[in-house]
Formats: C-alpha cells, sequence, structure tokens
C-alpha cells in the first residue's frame, strides 16, 4: 500500500496488488501497466485521460468513444435502436442520422430493462475495440483504458491497476447538471444508475481527489506516472 500525498496534507490512499512495479520506476522489461481508469459520471475522468494523453503521450482507449462508434449512424446497432424506439429517436427526419442522444438517455435513465437492453447491444462492440486496441499497443509500458463501469461490469481482469476520480457528492452532481444541461432530477437518476463513488473509490488502487484544483488533481496524476 502506498499513499499518494496531496496539496493541504491531505492523503489519498493507493493500494497496489502485490508484487506490482512502483508506478515511478519504467522499465521495457516489466510487464505492461494497463491502467483502469474509471470514476462516477462527470467526475473528471477525461480530465485525467486527457493530461495522460497530451503530457505523457500514454495510448488512451476510451469506452464512451468507442459506445459512440457502435452506434454510428446507419451501423447495425444504430438500426436495432431504431426499430426498438422509432424514429422518433433521430436528431433528423432523413436517415441515417445521428441517435438523439438526450432523448435516448431519458428512456434508458429512467427504465433500468431498457438501460439493460442498450448495454447488451454496445458493450460487445466496445469490448471487441478494447482487444483490439490493447494488441496494437502490445509494446507499450503503459496504456490507459477509460471504462466508466469498471466495477459494475466486472472487467478489472482486462486491467494491472484501477484509478478512480473522485470528487464529493455535491460538485458530482452539480458538474453533471452544467456539463449536460439537466435538471437535479435527472441528474439524480443518472448518477444513481452506477454504483456509487464511495464502493468505487474501496476498491481501487489509486483514488483521485478531484474535489479541489486541477493543479492538485494534476499533481496527483504525475506523482503516479512520474
Amino acid at each position: 500500500m502506498i499513499y499518494s500525498g496531496q496539496p493541504g496534507g491531505i492523503r489519498i490512499k493507493a493500494r497496489l496488488p502485490l508484487g506490482h512495479p512502483s508506478p515511478n520506476i519504467q522499465s521495457r522489461t516489466m510487464p505492461q501497466r494497463k491502467i483502469g481508469l474509471t470514476g462516477g459520471i462527470a467526475t473528471g475522468k477525461t480530465t485525467v485521460a486527457n493530461h495522460l494523453a497530451t503530457v505523457h503521450q500514454l495510448p488512451i482507449f476510451d469506452a464512451d468513444i468507442y459506445a459512440r462508434e457502435a452506434v454510428a449512424p446507419g451501423s447495425a446497432i444504430w438500426q436495432r435502436i431504431v426499430d426498438r424506439y422509432g424514429p422518433d429517436i433521430l436528431l433528423e427526419d432523413a436517415a441515417p442520422a445521428p441517435l438523439n442522444r438526450a432523448k435516448l438517455g431519458q428512456i434508458v435513465f429512467n427504465d433500468e430493462a431498457e438501460l439493460r437492453w442498450l448495454e447488451s447491444q454496445t458493450h460487445p462492440y466496445v469490448n471487441q475495440r478494447f482487444d483490439q486496441a490493447v494488441a496494437e499497443h502490445s509494446e507499450a509500458p503503459i496504456v490507459v483504458l477509460v471504462i466508466p463501469l469498471l466495477f459494475e461490469k466486472d472487467l478489472t481482469h482486462r486491467i494491472t491497476e484501477t484509478w478512480v476520480v473522485s470528487c464529493t457528492d455535491t460538485q458530482q452532481r452539480d458538474r453533471l447538471m452544467a456539463r449536460n444541461g439537466l435538471t437535479r432530477e435527472q441528474a439524480e437518476a443518472r448518477i444513481a444508475a452506477q454504483m456509487s463513488l464511495s464502493e468505487k473509490c474501496d476498491r481501487a488502487d489509486v483514488v483521485l481527489d478531484n474535489s479541489q484544483t486541477l493543479a492538485s488533481l494534476i499533481q496527483q496524476v504525475d506523482q503516479q506516472i512520474l
């Protein structure tokens, strides 16, 4: 177990598996580090992923990006969604048109059965893209898999260490409302569809506190890589 210090004396727990190399030591002879980056919706996963990509030049494989690819206009999954919900689920009248993600979200985040159906359509494609990306970067010393549902879907076998980006419940709700233009009730419904942040933090090897400043968050990230 190691601890990642923060400004102000706050200490963040970071548990590494037994036998895992220190995050400050890099060698091409070591096993590949596969970082599973997760957290709650709107807690700052994209901010961390962008920093790892731009500053540390790490390959980033993002489940959300793959999920958007899966429902690209005209794809087989897109067609199944249109067949299920009708043409009103599209942004435009002429097909193939993009899905109205806001309208689709209103459906699936208020009906667990519909959410499970949608996940059954997109997740096999996402898993296939992860397999492809990891295989194509087998020589990279570190890769990052951004998986919002890492724990919910029991995908920890894909990675060697888990990083959770966390913030307060109020910050999460307010950030989601501001980012997606949601009401408080809509934001809370989407948050409730995921495992609680506290449980994710309990399961994590590294917890990154995003309740303070951006500089504080970046410092924590750099401490785990450099």
